[in-house]
Parts: C-alpha cells; sequence; structure tokens
C-alpha cells in the first residue's frame, strides 16, 4: 500500500494562510520574507514562541516545541494563528507518536480552515501509522478531489475494512479508467481468496484472456487458479492454449514440465525443463523448485539420471555450487559415494566457499581413500576456514592416509587449539595423532595421545 505523501512545508504560511486576493498581490523579491509578517501578525511574543517550536522540531526536540506552541496558542489572536499552532502540535505529538493528541490538533485546523490537503494528507498519515483503517476510508474519500490517485488507496481500504464488493467495483472503474495494473490485479485477487469466490476469479481471469490473448499473466495466474482447485485437466488445458497464443513464452514452461511428468511424456517434459533451466526470465527459486522436482522424478524413474546430469549443467552455468550439492546429495542419500562424490567435487570448484559442500566432499573423498585430493583441498579449504577444528582434523586424516606422518601431526595439533567442546570430535584428533607419532616410531608421544583418547572415551 503506497499512501499520497506529498507534504507541504506548513511553515511557509503564505500558501497555507494568505487569502487567495493578498497571493495574487505579491510580488517577487530577493530576500525571504517573515512569514509572521505576510500574515500580519506583529505580536513579539507569538513570533517568538512559534518560530522557537520550528527550531525544537527540526532537532527533534518535541517536548520544548509542544511547550513553545503552547506559549504561542495562549497569545494568539485569530483563528488562523490559531490553526498554524494547532497544525505544528499535530506534527509533534505524531513524532512522539501520541496519535491520539495529534488526531485532535489536526482535526482544530480542518475545524478552522476546512479541508485543506496538507493536512487531509498527515491526518490520512496517522491513521495509517494507526492502521485505523476505518477512520482513514472516510478521510480517503475527502482526498480524491485534490488527486484521484487516491482512488487506488480507496480500494485498498475497501479491501482492508473488508468491503468487498466495493472494492471489485472500485478496482473494475479503476481498470476502465486507467487500464490494468500487477498491484490492482493481486488485490483483486486477494479478495477472491479471502471471499473463497474462486469462481468469479476464473471468470475475471477468462474474460481478460479473451480480451488480451497475448497476455500471459492471466494465463499463468488462471493455471494457478485451477491447480488450486485441483482441477488439473483445466488447467493443463490453459497451459497449452497460452503456449498456442505465444509460443516464445518461458514462464509457460513453469506449469507444462509438471504437466507433462504427471503424464509420463518425460520426452516434454524434458523439453520444458530444459526451457526453464536456460530462460533469463525465471527466478532461481523456481529453477531449484523444478530441479526439486525432477530429482524426484528420478528418485522413481533412475533410468533419467543422466537426463538429470543434463538439466543440472543448464542451471549450473548460473549457480553450479549449490545445484551440485543437491545433486550430490541425491545420490548420498541413495549411498550412491562414486555418482555423490561426483557431483560434490563439480560443485566445490565452483564454490569452495561453501562450508558445508566443502565439508560433505571432504569426508566422501576420505571414505573412497582418495587422500591426495582431500589433502589438497582442506588445505585450500583453510585458507579460507582457517579456524575450523575439522578442516585441521580431516587434512590430518589425508595426510595420514599419504603416510605424510610430520604434515598430519602439524595440521592436527594446530587444530587442537581451535577445538571447542566436542568430545567426539577431540577423541578423533587424538586418535590420528596416536597413529601418526606411532609410524614415526615416537612411542611416548603415541602412548600420550592414546592415554588422552581413553579418557574420553570411558568419560562418555
Amino acid at each position: 500500500m503506497i499512501t499520497k505523501k506529498i507534504l507541504f512545508s506548513i511553515f511557509i504560511f503564505g500558501v497555507f494562510l494568505l487569502p487567495k486576493a493578498l497571493i495574487a498581490q505579491e510580488k517577487p523579491t530577493d530576500s525571504i520574507q517573515n512569514p509572521m509578517d505576510q500574515l500580519g501578525i506583529q505580536e513579539d511574543k507569538f513570533q517568538e514562541n512559534f518560530f522557537e517550536a520550528l527550531k525544537q522540531k527540526a532537532i527533534e526536540n518535541h517536548e520544548l516545541a509542544l511547550a513553545a506552541l503552547n506559549k504561542a496558542k495562549d497569545v494568539a489572536k485569530t483563528p488562523e494563528e490559531n490553526a498554524v499552532v494547532f497544525f505544528e502540535m499535530g506534527k509533534n505529538y505524531a513524532a512522539l507518536k501520541v496519535y491520539d493528541e495529534a488526531e485532535v490538533d489536526y482535526k482544530k485546523v480542518l475545524d478552522i480552515l476546512g479541508d485543506r490537503l496538507d493536512v487531509l494528507q498527515h491526518l490520512y498519515d496517522l491513521y495509517y501509522q494507526e492502521k485505523d483503517y476505518e477512520k482513514a476510508l472516510p478521510l480517503v474519500r475527502r482526498l480524491i478531489p485534490y488527486d484521484e490517485d487516491y482512488k487506488e488507496d480507496l480500494a485498498n481500504l475497501l479491501t482492508l475494512t473488508k468491503n468487498y464488493d466495493e472494492a471489485i467495483a472500485q478496482l473494475d472503474e479503476l481498470d476502465n479508467i486507467w487500464g490494468e495494473s500487477d498491484i490492482r490485479n493481486a488485490l483483486r485477487a486477494q479478495i477472491y481468496r479471502a471471499t473463497g469466490n474462486t469462481a468469479g476469479a476464473i471468470e475475471n481471469l477468462e474474460q481478460k484472456i479473451d480480451s488480451n490473448p497475448k497476455n500471459e499473466k492471466e494465463y499463468l495466474s488462471l493455471i494457478f487458479l485451477y491447480s488450486e482447485q485441483d482441477n488439473k485437466e483445466k488447467a493443463f488445458e490453459t497451459a497449452k492454449n497460452l503456449l498456442k497464443s505465444n509460443p516464445k513464452s518461458q514462464l509457460v514452461h513453469l506449469a507444462l514440465y509438471k504437466f507433462y511428468l504427471d503424464e509420463g511424456n518425460t520426452t516434454e517434459a524434458l523439453k520444458s525443463m530444459k526451457i526453464v533451466f536456460s530462460s533469463n526470465q525465471i527466478d532461481e527459486e523456481s529453477k531449484y523448485r523444478v530441479l526439486g522436482d525432477f530429482i524426484q522424478f528420478v528418485n522413481k524413474n533412475p533410468e533419467y539420471e543422466q537426463d538429470l546430469e543434463a538439466m543440472a549443467t543448464l542451471f549450473s552455468e548460473e549457480n553450479g555450487g549449490k545445484v551440485y550439492e543437491k545433486l550430490g546429495d541425491y545420490f548420498s542419500s541413495k549411498s550412491q559415494k562414486e555418482q555423490a562424490l561426483h557431483f560434490y567435487e563439480k560443485g566445490i570448484a565452483h564454490s569452495l566457499d561453501n562450508y558445508n559442500l566443502l565439508k560433505n566432499t571432504l569426508l566422501l573423498q576420505l571414505d573412497v581413500k582418495k587422500y591426495n585430493e582431500a589433502a589438497a583441498l582442506s588445505e585450500k579449504g583453510l585458507e579460507i576456514f582457517p579456524a575450523q577444528a575439522l578442516l585441521y582434523l580431516l587434512n590430518g586424516v589425508a595426510n595420514n592416509g599419504l603416510e605424510k606422518f610430520s604434515d598430519a601431526i602439524e595440521s592436527l595439533e594446530t587444530g587442537l587449539d581451535f577445538l571447542l567442546d566436542d568430545p567426539q570430535m577431540e577423541f578423533d584428533f587424538y586418535n590420528q595423532l596416536q597413529v601418526a607419532y606411532t609410524a614415526k616410531n615416537d612411542l611416548k608421544k603415541a602412548k600420550f595421545y592414546s592415554e588422552k583418547a581413553s579418557q574420553i572415551q570411558s568419560s562418555n
């Protein structure tokens, strides 16, 4: 919701309070006139207190500003002087979030001067801050004669106050005058959802499609509504109609791929997914959702695993690390270690700073005894995450596997300095250090770490 905030600077009072006859007589000068002189206000006390209030408000001392305004009010002689004071008081109370007092003062100005755009706008904004939409509703009707853009505010307020029929009528009127807008379409859909009037929403969208068959957004909204109603047949039919009317549409394939998968037409589903992953019109989140659906499909139909990798390759051009990580997780969940590692390694080549992916890659490399790769990767990882104890441990395991025991000891003993309260990892460190020192025939050190490992085991 965007309220109107064309707020006038009220201390330029020549516009705010001068009669139109006097405004017409004004002549341009090179100096800024005292606004109080323009009003014919000569009383020093009024001016002194009023300008003190403006000064205090400018530096956000609103309590002091209100004190000065109360003094100015006490010496005010005319209704116009009172109006100026009440308006400034209202703004200071609003800044202090004393909304009841602000409302009272704004209304006093309106009582004295009648409807003024700037005062009405301040009062309208006040009601919005309070979320008092019932009070804002009649006020926005008073603002419309000044600016017809407030008709959109009216439609929104009618929705917020659950005057749904009137809100729909207002939206229709605005569409007829100004043409459609995404904001009004979203508001109309919100009303249909709130009222459960899905049939009305469908009818409205069908009419729009009839009048403008090239508008793919209306088709997509209709597909969504049919899908919400679990009317897959109508949703699929609408998607195919969109493709006929707009053969170059990319967004339609966000719906088509799933329909094709559901009906077993894998060839067409793959074509649609290829368009989705190659599209620069489709957001990343939607692409991940499509990838997730295809992974589930491949889980039941493993013969399409090669197609899964091909689709991921298209997507990976934008964000390879996350895509390959998702595929690695899929194969890891099936205990297909070599396949999982294949994708993890492809992913880490794109995203070395993805710690979770780095960890999973290293663990699998060690599991399948790819010690050289694990040693090199953990070294790179430590350049990015120098305080991660686990990486020192994995580097030590890799170097032990390579029989580089001195390197293993250096890494493991360094990693102990970063170890927090994690008994299992501490046990693993001591165990690996025992292995390394035993291999180096330093039995004293080996025994030392063996005993520390045993202590942890016995305490658990």
